[in-house]
């Protein structure tokens, strides 16, 4: 549940912090106020793509905080301690900040920890679900009507059945394409081939071959630079005249001759001591290395040979020489595939045929299962419909499956939505027949009915309740009032019916100070909630008769 909200420098917001409770809040004020302002920073906080153009004029950028209690099982909660984001002192705690600055760039933080804009759309999706005047517009549309009546009836498992079946024939399509064209290569093209793998084979330079002859080639070139310069190093340390190992050893003498005057100087003998010990190790060590070191000049024109072979022909199949390998056996899977592609094609045929069976089959449960939560679904829009204002309202959700249908990751329905208001009207697709009012109260009838069985526990409806008014404008609201009962819900609205059943009322109002423009959110008490709903009633003058409609409205809602 969102408790808290703080937005600073976005649009014509300066500074507005918010505190949220459960059930039913209205959001309500005159047109440009800051309501859509207030959604597109709800939005920002769940990963919605952010616009420099939000952030306050002259101001270098935006800020949103907001703040969530969440239940002990909720999914947001399983996110977090899967992405090591719990806060430490408070699991049921999530505090989310977004940054917005005026260049264009954004930063997010979760509990503290950045974090990238796709997981927090992620974790958004399982915080907030909002819903505008858009969304009856895109449930017009098949594959969203589809995609609502999975989340309804919910296939998620049968779903990925589907989709894990229609890759793998998708596969097998790919495997007997590049077979076929395989069979078909003309023969010159395979000696060709042949040629290649041929050429390679001759070479046969071994996968980690290269960095041991490289490493070798460097040790020889430089032979003569290791030899003469290694021996000056070991005669400065150790056997040429006046060494850093006799310079010590001075140095040791004339020390130890005055520690029997001063106790103090027995740390910097023994550090002397351990210098000596550690010159004559480096001296020795780099005695060995010399001696194993020999200048071989044929073994460096040897080197030299296989080095440019391997360059030459990488420069000539145009690839890295490390590449080399790796080549080859591509070059030999290639033969072998189109030597064999005729053997090959029969089997990889009855393996695509499997694979067809295997979706076939997983397509039909997933249509089976669409039919039966059609119905259900279709029952509980139709329930709430017509508790709209449309008493003879009936929606079904039509599943018709095409047994012949292209494999496809959604299975093989068609998923359409048809409504009819009226009696003796059969239904018919719902972008045909229904007007903007009804498909307003369609839409939020499918969407309480959807998110009351899987919605995000803080739903917030943007201006749903436009094309409705009187009667049915009450009714909506009393139907968003029971959602709020087991969520929390917001609603921006105009209507003073929808307003009136909240549990609680913000208001948005602008105020211009100084030439500048602010936006103020107020949380309204009773008094001020009846002066809201009757200026949202009409009229330049509120008078006695508003006031006391609006006296009415609360008192029927139990306000």
């Amino acid at each position: 549940m969102l408790k808290t909200l703080s937005i600073k420098n976005l649009a014509i917001i300066d500074a507005v912090d918010l505190d949220f409770t459960a059930g039913f809040t209205v959001l309500t004020g005159e047109t440009g106020a800051g309501k859509s302002i207030l959604i597109d920073a709800i939005g920002l906080v769940i990963g919605l793509r952010a616009d420099a153009g939000l952030v306050r004029s002259g101001q270098e950028k935006a800020e949103i905080s907001a703040s969530f209690e969440l239940a002990a099982d909720a999914p947001a909660r399983r996110w977090l301690a899967e992405h090591e984001l719990i806060d430490a002192d408070d699991d049921a705690l999530l505090v989310i900040r977004r940054v917005v600055y005026a260049e264009g760039r954004t930063r997010a933080f979760v509990n503290g920890s950045p974090v990238n804009a796709g997981p927090l759309r992620e974790l958004g999706e399982m915080l907030i679900d909002v819903f505008g005047q858009s969304e009856s517009q895109t449930l017009l549309r098949g594959d969203v009507q589809r995609q609502a009546l999975d989340d309804y009836g919910s296939s998620a498992a049968t779903l990925k059945s589907v989709a894990a079946a229609a890759q793998a024939v998708a596969d097998a399509d790919s495997a007997l394409e590049r077979l076929r064209a395989a069979g078909s290569r003309d023969p010159a093209q395979l000696e060709f081939l042949q040629f290649q793998i041929t050429e390679l084979e001759a070479l046969a330079l071994g996968d980690d071959e290269l960095d041991t002859l490289e490493a070798e080639h460097r040790q020889l070139a430089h032979a003569g630079r290791l030899l003469g310069e290694g021996a000056q190093a070991e005669e400065l340390l150790y056997g040429g005249e006046n060494s850093v190992y006799d310079q010590l050893s001075t140095a040791q003498g004339l020390i130890e001759g005055l520690l029997p005057l001063h106790e103090g100087f027995r740390d910097p003998l023994e550090a002397i001591n351990s210098a000596l010990a550690q010159v004559r190790e480096a001296a020795d060590g780099t005695r060995r290395v010399l001696d194993r070191m020999d200048l071989d000049p044929e073994r460096l024109d040897e080197l030299e040979r296989r080095l440019g072979a391997i360059h030459d022909l990488a420069r000539k199949h145009r690839l890295k020489p490390a590449e080399l390998p790796a080549h080859l056996r591509a070059l030999r899977e290639q033969l072998d595939e189109a030597t064999h592609a005729a053997d090959r094609l029969d089997a990889l045929a009855r393996e695509r045929e499997a694979a067809m069976k295997r979706y076939s089959e997983a397509a039909a449960k997933l249509s089976s299962e669409r039919s039966k939560a059609g119905k259900r679904f279709g029952e509980a829009v139709s329930a709430i419909v017509r508790t709209l204002g449309m008493p003879n309202a009936q929606l079904i959700v039509a599943v018709e499956h095409d047994a012949e249908a292209p494999p496809r990751a959604s299975g093989r329905d068609t998923v359409r939505y048809d409504f009819s208001a009226n009696p003796g009207q059969a239904p018919r697709p719902l972008a045909k027949v229904a007007s903007g009012g009804e498909l307003s109260r369609v839409s939020l009838a499918i969407q309480v009915a959807a998110m009351a069985q899987h919605g995000a526990q803080t739903m917030i409806f943007d201006e749903v309740d436009a094309g409705i008014s009187g009667g049915v404008a009450e009714i909506v609201g009393q139907q968003l009032r029971t959602l709020g009962a087991s969520r929390q819900v917001m609603s921006v609205t105009h209507l003073a019916q929808v307003a009136a059943q909240g549990h609680a009322h913000l208001a948005i109002h602008k105020e211009v100070q100084k030439q500048q423009t602010y936006t103020r959110i107020t949380a309204l008490n009773t008094d001020a909630r009846v002066a809201e709903l009757a200026r949202m009633q009409g009229g330049v003058e509120i008078g006695k008769a508003a006031l006391d409609h609006a006296r009415e409205l609360l008192q029927r809602a139990g306000a």
